[in-house]
C-alpha cells in the first residue's frame, strides 16, 4: 500500500495531468484504508487513448539528463516521444543485467557479446549493460546486409549473441553452418518467439534450448518479462505489478479472447517519466498466475500469443504463437509471415520440406486447431486462408530483416 500510494505521488508530481485521471475514482492519495489490490483495481486503466491525450500531447521535457525514444506517430502524425530520466535508465539497465547473470549464472565464462538490433531502448543500451557485466562487446547495424551481419560475428567471434528473433533466422539462413559461427549464448528481444521456435533455432546453432534467453520488453515500461526455463514460464520483472484483464474491460470494443487469455496491464515502481501506472500494453498472454520458487512468489505467464489494438484487424483472434505452432510441424525450418490483406489471412512461408499437400494440410490445420480463426471464416469475419511458398527468406513480405511481426 505505501509503495503504490508513494508511486502515485511521484507520477502525479512529475505528470500533473494523471490528477485528473483520479477524480471519477474520488480517490486521494491521503487514502489509507484500501489494501494494495483494491487500490489498484480503483485506479484508472491507462490506454492508448489516455495517453494520446495527455502525455503524447505534453510539451517537451526539459529536465536535466532526460533520454527521449521516439516511436510511431499519433493520430495526429506526430511522433511518440518517450522519456527516460537517469534514474530509469539505470533501473533498466540493472534489471537487464540482474535477468542476464540469473540465467548465465555469476561464474559465467563469457568474454564476449555481440549487439544485433536495430534501434531504440533496448539497442542503446545494450554496450553498457554487458560493459558492466565485465564482457568485451560490439554491435551491428541491423540494417547492415545479412552478409554484413555474418562478417562481423566471424570476425569478433562472440559467445553471447543479442538480437531479434527474424534477425538470428536471418542469420541461420544465411549460414552455409550455424554451429560454426561459436556461439554459446543467445538473448531474444523484441519479437514474438515461440517455444517451438526457440527449440528449433536452438538447434540450429547447436545449442540447448537453455542456452537461448526470450525476453519481452517494451520502450513505455522498460524490462517486463524474462523466460525461466526451470519453470518452463516467462516471470514478470521486479518492480512491476501485473494483471491479466478480459479485452472486453478495457472499454475499446474488443472481443472476447480465448481460454486462459488476457490484455497484460502493468504497473511499474521503477519507472517515473512514463506513467506505468495500470499501463494497458495490448499485449495479450496465456495462463497468467503467481508461482512460487525458492519461497518467492513470482508472477508469470505461459506464453504471449499476440498484440491487439484497433490498427489491428481481427488481431484480437489471430494468434501468431499458435499459427507458428502449427506451421512448424509440418515444416520444422521454415520462416512465417503472417498478413491480413483484403480481409483474407496469408501465411507467407519460406523453407524447405514441401509436398503436394503441405500448403492444403497447412490450411486446414490452421483453421482446424485454432477454433478462434475456424469461426472467423464461417462467420465471414476473414474470407478464408492463403498459404504462400515464397522460396527464399529474403522474398518473405517487407523486404527487411528485422520483420516478425503481424502485418495487416
Amino acid at each position: 500500500m505505501r509503495l503504490l500510494t508513494e508511486q502515485l505521488r511521484l507520477i502525479t508530481r512529475l505528470h500533473p495531468w494523471y490528477k485528473d485521471l483520479l477524480e471519477p475514482s474520488s480517490i486521494t492519495l491521503d487514502d489509507q484504508h484500501d489494501s494494495p489490490s483494491s487500490l489498484l483495481e480503483r485506479l484508472p486503466l491507462l490506454g492508448a487513448e489516455k495517453l494520446e491525450k495527455y502525455y503524447y500531447a505534453q510539451s517537451p521535457r526539459t529536465e536535466f539528463g532526460l533520454s527521449v525514444y521516439r516511436t510511431s506517430g499519433t493520430s495526429t502524425g506526430i511522433r511518440k516521444a518517450i522519456y527516460y530520466s537517469a534514474e530509469d535508465d539505470f533501473r533498466y539497465m540493472e534489471a537487464k543485467r540482474k535477468s542476464y547473470l540469473a540465467w548465465l549464472g555469476e561464474r559465467h565464462t563469457l568474454t564476449k557479446a555481440m549487439a544485433d538490433l536495430g534501434t531504440g531502448h533496448a539497442a542503446s543500451t545494450a554496450l553498457s549493460i554487458f560493459a558492466s557485466m565485465g564482457l568485451q562487446a560490439e554491435a551491428i547495424p541491423f540494417t547492415a546486409p545479412i552478409e554484413e551481419h555474418l562478417s562481423s560475428i566471424r570476425h569478433f567471434q562472440p559467445q553471447l549473441l543479442y538480437t531479434m528473433p527474424s534477425i538470428l533466422e536471418a542469420i541461420a539462413d544465411a549460414a552455409s553452418d550455424p554451429p560454426s559461427l561459436g556461439l554459446r549464448k543467445i538473448i531474444l528481444v523484441g519479437e514474438l518467439a515461440s517455444s517451438e521456435w526457440q527449440r528449433r533455432m536452438a538447434a540450429r546453432f547447436g545449442l540447448a534450448p537453455a542456452d537461448i534467453l526470450d525476453t519481452y520488453g517494451s520502450i513505455e515500461v522498460g524490462a517486463i518479462a524474462a523466460f525461466d526455463h526451470e519453470l518452463g514460464r516467462y516471470v514478470l520483472a521486479d518492480g512491476l505489478i501485473g494483471e491479466s484483464l478480459p479485452a472486453e474491460q478495457l472499454g475499446e470494443g474488443f472481443q472476447p479472447l480465448g481460454e486462459e487469455e488476457g490484455v497484460l496491464v502493468l504497473t511499474s515502481f521503477e519507472r517515473s517519466l512514463f506513467p506505468v501506472i495500470r499501463y494497458v500494453t495490448y499485449d495479450v498472454v496465456r495462463d497468467f498466475r503467481t508461482v512460487h520458487k525458492d519461497g518467492k512468489p513470482l508472477q508469470t505467464f505461459r506464453c504471449l500469443t499476440k498484440r491487439i489494438g484497433h490498427e489491428l484487424k481481427h488481431g484480437e483472434k489471430i494468434s501468431l504463437y499458435d499459427i507458428e505452432e502449427v506451421v512448424s510441424k509440418h515444416l520444422p525450418h521454415a520462416a512465417l509471415r503472417v498478413m491480413v490483406r483484403d480481409n483474407k489471412l496469408k501465411l507467407y512461408i519460406a523453407g524447405e520440406g514441401w509436398r503436394e499437400d503441405t500448403a492444403t494440410a497447412i490450411q486446414t490445420d490452421v483453421e482446424r486447431k485454432i477454433e478462434e480463426i475456424g469461426q472467423m471464416i464461417q462467420n465471414r469475419l476473414l474470407q478464408g486462408i492463403e498459404v504462400i511458398p515464397t522460396g527464399k527468406r529474403e522474398d518473405l513480405p517487407s523486404g527487411t530483416v528485422k520483420s516478425k511481426r503481424l502485418y495487416t
